[in-house]
């Protein structure tokens, strides 16, 4: 049977430079893979393009309606307006409570930290206090 993503024999699918560059970049990657960069970088992007294509729109709207360009100024108004306005409902909808749940979770986490890291040395003291041994 073969292992991992090639057949047996096959070789490597990466080079030993590609290897190392990999290994000084690998928090960087790891970050990009499992955060939340991506989603951040895309509704950057889609922000600025919606932005630009509304604006776009709303200049060329104004412009003599001739048929395929009125249309056109129209097409873009509306999905510039579409796309700007959508990142913005994003923001509020997922962005900032998924920012405040993980704020909250770092917090409860602290929380229990401290109350375990309490008990654990009230127990030290009870455990010590019963193994002294008694004063004569």
């Amino acid at each position: 049977m073969a292992e991992g993503s090639g057949a047996k024999g096959a070789p490597h699918p990466f080079t030993d430079a590609e290897l190392a560059w990999m290994g000084e970049h690998l928090t960087e990657m790891r970050r990009s893979a499992y955060g939340q960069r991506l989603v951040y970088q895309s509704l950057g992007f889609g922000f600025v393009v919606g932005l630009a294509a509304h604006v776009g729109g709303y200049l060329l709207r104004p412009s003599p309606p001739t048929e395929p360009f009125g249309l056109l100024a129209d097409l873009l108004y509306a999905l510039g307006f579409a796309l700007w306005t959508g990142v913005v409902v994003v923001l509020f909808v997922q962005i900032i409570p998924e920012i405040k749940r993980r704020q909250i979770k770092r917090w409860l986490d602290g929380y229990e930290a401290t109350l375990r890291e309490k008990a654990r040395a009230g127990s030290d003291q009870a455990s010590g206090d019963d193994q002294a041994p008694p004063a004569r």
